[in-house]
């Protein structure tokens, strides 16, 4: 399946304000990168507002639909990174069995060592909306998120957890790490949410 392509448009109609296009991808981060030598014990759990909690291991995940997309990507730092070619498993294939409540309205999005950020729920399950394992045809690296990321394109990338170990479907709004250390708690990068008090 292939979906999110891009339709064809100016450079400049595809970044957003005070965005500087780079090719290559930097590495942004606090902490220690997670190294995984073998994925037995990972596992990925799907929880909170939801009629079946459900973990998956790295294997389970691999079996899922296979999703590819194309899209860029924007930094809240001000670089985007154009055509990056994705492979993974799309959001609605990793919930459509697990019946999320009424109620939820937002998730947070929970990684290695604690991080965590927070997405309304609508945006989550959009289309463009995946989970990675792979970006340009080669397994993410450790320090882009191995073995798995989200990838929520229309909005600034740390919106796109890396090292994502659960999903976990909430009623209200939670701030995760960097909302509460003052970015913004949508994150729109055409409007320059960057900040708290953008």
């Amino acid at each position: 399946m292939f979906f999110g392509k891009p339709k064809v448009k100016k450079e400049n109609d595809r970044v957003p304000p005070n965005q500087n296009v780079t090719t290559k991808w930097p590495v942004l981060h606090v902490g220690n990168v997670p190294y995984y030598p073998d994925l037995t014990d990972w596992d990925l759990k799907v929880y909170g507002m939801v009629e079946k909690p459900t973990t998956f291991t790295y294997d389970e995940l691999l079996t899922l639909p296979r999703a590819t997309t194309q899209n860029d990507i924007h930094c809240v730092t001000g670089w985007s990174k154009l055509d990056n070619v994705w492979e993974g498993v799309a959001v609605k294939d990793i919930v459509k069995d697990v019946g999320i409540h009424p109620s939820a309205k937002y998730v947070l999005l929970h990684a290695e060592e604690g991080w965590t950020t927070n997405l309304p729920l609508e945006d989550f399950l959009k289309e463009s909306s995946l989970l990675a394992h792979t970006h340009n045809g080669e397994s993410l690296s450790p320090e882009h998120g191995y073995p798995l990321r989200a990838v929520v394109p229309h909005l600034y990338f740390w919106k796109s957890a890396k090292w994502l170990r659960g999903i976990e479907f909430l009623p209200l709004e939670t701030p995760g790490f960097w909302e509460k250390n003052g970015y913004h708690m949508y994150g729109d990068p055409w409007k320059e949410e960057r900040f708290s008090w953008d």
